[in-house]
């Protein structure tokens, strides 16, 4: 476990990230190379539907700084760079975007083994402002964080979020949506590697008194196979296919359909990530 509570966006991340990461549902081929002088480059293209795209990303780390640099098919630009430490126990990251500048921002990060800050100003004429705070232990936390719009000088989000972690589980809920949604999540780890898990997500909308309930899990079928499956109160069903094919290159497979309309053709993705 880290030596503080993290950030607020760390809280439910866990559970989250099982329920939708690598749930795909286009076509995605990407090459990764690594140069002698330590530039990473990887090559990406995506077909969703009739439409396709690609880019280009390069990034580098040197010592506490770390830049990410990305140019897409259709001439759009965006770098990240990142700096740790600055001011100790701090890390400073620019997100920069073109010819969409104004979407860029300056976010500053600040960790204690008992708190976490974070704070965000939008780099534009009326920059919004984003505020994090976080307190508690590696295995206790809670947090708030809230959006501030300076041209209307109303608040756009405020959302509070609580947390237990342990080495085997994690339990989090979260208000947010202005008060409107209440998320609760929890998962439970089956191995020591964490690959095999289970899962458990509630969430309930006040304003539509909208309720969706959703489990799943990963199991690994040896070092190299991982599988995963989801199913919600709603007749979703997810399930994803990953194996490691050479070191550090995985293929993944993915298909989610509706049990309550079989009729509806199943959305499929498939991902080939190789790395050397």
């Amino acid at each position: 476990m880290s030596k503080g509570p993290g950030l607020f966006s760390d809280i439910g991340k866990k559970a989250k990230d099982l329920l939708t990461r690598d749930y795909l549902s286009d076509h995605k081929f990407s090459v990764s190379t690594y140069s002698e002088s330590g530039v990473a480059l990887t090559t990406s293209t995506v077909k969703k539907g009739g439409y396709s795209s690609g880019d280009v990303a390069a990034q580098y780390a040197y010592k506490n700084t770390f830049a990410d640099v990305k140019v897409d098919t259709e001439s759009n630009i965006s770098a990240i760079l990142s700096v740790a430490d600055i001011v100790p126990s701090s890390k400073t990251i620019a997100t920069l975007k073109f010819p969409n500048y104004e979407s860029g921002k300056l976010e500053v990060q600040y960790f204690h083994p008992h708190a976490s800050l974070s704070a965000a100003v939008g780099l534009s004429q009326a920059p919004p402002l984003d505020f994090s705070v976080t307190l508690g232990t590696p295995t206790f936390a809670l947090g708030a964080e809230a959006g501030y719009e300076t041209t209307s000088g109303k608040l756009t989000k405020y959302t509070a979020g609580i947390t237990i972690t342990k080495p085997e589980s994690c339990a989090s809920v979260i208000l947010g949506d202005k008060g409107d949604t209440i998320r609760a999540s929890y998962i439970h780890y089956l191995d020591q590697l964490k690959k095999t898990a289970a899962v458990g997500e509630i969430t309930r909308k006040f304003s539509t008194n909208e309720n969706t309930f959703t489990v799943g899990g990963s199991y690994a079928v040896d070092p190299l196979t991982l599988v995963k499956v989801k199913l919600n109160n709603h007749g979703t069903l997810g399930a994803v296919l990953q194996h490691e094919v050479i070191r550090k290159s995985l293929v993944t497979i993915s298909s989610e359909f509706d049990t309550k309309a079989l009729d509806k053709t199943p959305k499929f993705g498939v991902s080939l990530a190789l790395k050397p």
